[in-house]
């Protein structure tokens, strides 16, 4: 499972022009699941994003958490982060899971999240056509691979 996670003054995501979930200060998560996750991947990646240190304290250093921070996390899965590129210019996303497992794994990410994190969490529809808007902050962009801890 990878997820790349963003530092973000503001996110929210819309579906058909409709705001399906939003936060204010915190995480944008875009969330690729495999074929080969599982529910441990999640867990060990909640655990990694919620704890990760990657605000500012009042020094100016990444030493604050996002639950330090009472910040929020936007949820989106986006199966794209599986592309294979290496052959010709069309990627190809065989390592992404098939629709039934990811979006079984997205859901229960989605409530181990809730049951693990006291902030806002918002969400993105999935298999949507989902329109992201953003204001990152620093920018801060973190990969997380559960495969490669």
């Amino acid at each position: 499972m990878r997820w790349v996670i963003q530092r973000v003054k503001a996110a929210n995501v819309s579906v058909n022009n409709q705001v399906v979930g939003e936060i204010e200060e915190g995480l944008m998560v875009l969330c690729g699941i495999e074929e080969r996750d599982t529910q441990e991947d999640v867990d060990w990646l909640i655990q990694k994003t919620i704890q990760m240190r990657i605000f500012s304290d009042e020094a100016g250093k990444m030493n604050r958490s996002v639950m330090d921070v009472e910040g929020g996390i936007l949820m989106i899965s986006q199966f794209t982060l599986h592309a294979l590129t290496a052959k010709g210019n069309r990627p190809s996303f065989i390592r992404a899971a098939g629709a039934q497992k990811a979006k079984s794994l997205y859901d229960y990410t989605l409530i181990q999240m809730a049951a693990n994190f006291t902030g806002k969490i918002g969400a993105g529809v999935f298999g949507a056509d989902m329109h992201i808007s953003c204001e990152l902050d620093g920018p801060v962009t973190i990969i997380f691979d559960s495969k490669n801890r």
